[in-house]
């Protein structure tokens, strides 16, 4: 067969915007499943999001009628058999306590779990954000035409998201989801759906942070070393100096990893949840009372603001960063 090579105009249906960027956002997200470790960060986040239907359904099913607690209490004597009635008594009466407290620390220890998880995670993709594409130059060809900045950009940002996405939002979702499925009664709908949103509102502020930060820690440098280094330094060394109490406000706020940890706390208030069972329920062990006292006590903070405050510097200068070194080279 002939070959010519005579010009022509080219008929192709040129693709948009949208396949471009997520042209970026795929190849990234390829790269990071292949690798053995970010397979076992998936198990467990998903194992984590199942934990959370196990135990609405577990509790769910502790308080139904004729459920499995009731039953294996008719076989444990008179005695046992009062408690759990007064139980599930007390969780019938108080299901804006009982049931939103649950869902409380539930999502608030998913929120603990995942975000470790996605910080492991991004100590992977950390090198292939964009310090691979300064290390090889390729920023000259990427920002060529028609690939803008604007779409390079939101093409890494699409790859940060898609990890918390598959590691943190999913893993919930579809946890509470299920739940919801096998609860007995409407009223774990109606007192979940408030600290489900506090949960998607951590997630969240997690992303837009671990985002820009990210990204900024991976354009310092042309060396994956020196970006693993500095990413570490940032989230595991500044954190351990952050949350010594003694030292100064800057320098206890200077640790993105310890300014998200205030912030879960401002966000999910467990506080409020263990002093509202002490003052509201019925309880009649006065240790158990001042247990819960107690526990609300650890897990206040009077520092959530200074946090906020903190981890916008720290996305900001993330940004600088991002936006000065984002130039062919």
């Amino acid at each position: 067969m002939e070959t010519t090579f005579d010009l022509s105009r080219w008929t192709e249906k040129p693709h948009g915007l949208a396949y471009r960027r997520w042209a970026i956002v795929s190849t990234g997200l390829r790269q990071v499943l292949r690798l053995r470790t970010f397979r076992i960060l998936l198990f467990i986040g998903w194992a984590a999001g199942a934990l959370i239907a196990l135990a609405g359904f577990v509790f769910s099913q502790s308080v139904a009628n004729g459920g499995w607690l009731e039953a294996l209490a008719a076989n444990l004597g008179a005695r046992v058999e009062s408690v759990v009635a007064a139980f599930n008594a007390v969780v019938l009466l108080y299901p804006d306590v009982c049931v939103h407290g649950l869902f409380t620390i539930i999502f608030g220890l998913q929120s603990f779990i995942a975000l470790w998880l996605c910080l492991v995670g991004l100590t992977a993709l950390i090198p292939r954000l964009i310090t691979q594409d300064r290390a090889s130059n390729a920023l000259t060809i990427y920002l060529a035409r028609p690939l803008t900045s604007a779409d390079y950009l939101i093409g890494k940002l699409g790859i940060v998201a898609g990890l918390v996405l598959v590691l943190w939002t999913a893993p919930l979702l579809s946890g509470w989801l299920l739940s919801m499925l096998l609860s007995p009664n409407q009223d774990f709908l109606v007192y979940s759906i408030r600290p489900l949103g506090n949960a998607l509102l951590f997630n969240g502020i997690a992303l837009l942070s671990l985002a820009a930060i990210s990204l900024g820690v991976s354009a310092v440098s042309r060396s994956s070393r020196n970006t693993i280094i500095l990413w570490i330094g940032l989230w595991v060394v500044a954190g351990v100096i952050a949350a010594h109490p003694n030292n100064p406000a800057w320098l206890r706020h200077a640790s993105f990893s310890q300014n998200l940890a205030e912030i879960r706390k401002s966000v999910f208030r467990v506080d409020q949840v263990l002093t509202r069972a002490a003052d509201e329920l019925p309880l009649f062990n006065r240790e158990l009372t001042a247990s819960f006292r107690r526990g609300a006590e650890e897990t206040a903070t009077d520092e959530s603001r200074g946090a906020a405050v903190g981890l916008g510097v720290l996305v900001l200068l993330s940004a600088g960063v991002f936006f000065r070194k984002l130039r062919p080279e």
